[in-house]
């Protein structure tokens, strides 16, 4: 790693501590470690930055990792999504109303923007007497690596 590298690898470990503080966490390795895999992969499951974290810190188990994330997702730092079929999904894009978009074949998610504009982005037939506060969407399709492989998809 040149010095270019290495000044960078600071700052972000420096960005990722202030936010952890900034939720009312205590910093530590294992915290700063998920959220850097958090931001080389958003849309990780747990398994995955397990074995992203376990990279850099070889004695860290996956109750580890579940246990932050658990922690973050309490504080606000990450947001956990579910799409049918899958592990549930964590990312660093929390505050807005943002929905997503899955494909069929390979299951990459992606950001899709609020379909309305503000949220709730959708409106309900009957609210129950509840207060609605989001409105969370999952669109599925095939994506463009995946349509370039595949003949016959309209």
């Amino acid at each position: 790693m040149d010095d270019q590298a290495a000044h960078a690898a600071l700052d972000h470990a420096a960005d990722h501590a202030a936010e952890i503080r900034a939720a009312g966490l205590k910093v530590t390795v294992p915290r700063l470690a998920v959220l850097s895999g958090l931001a080389e992969s958003p849309h990780a499951t747990a398994d995955q930055l397990f074995e992203t974290v376990s990279r850099q810190l070889p004695g860290t188990s996956l109750q580890a990792v579940y246990g932050v994330l658990g922690a973050f997702n309490t504080a606000g730092l990450v947001r956990r999504i579910e799409p049918a079929g899958s592990a549930a999904l964590f990312e660093r894009r929390v505050g807005d109303n943002h929905h997503h978009i899955v494909c069929t074949n390979c299951h990459s998610v992606r950001d899709v923007e609020c379909v309305t504009g503000e949220a709730p982005c959708l409106t309900p037939s009957d609210t129950a007497g509840f207060i609605v506060q989001t409105a969370e969407v999952t669109f599925w399709g095939l994506c463009p690596d995946c349509q370039a492989g595949t003949t016959g998809i309209h």
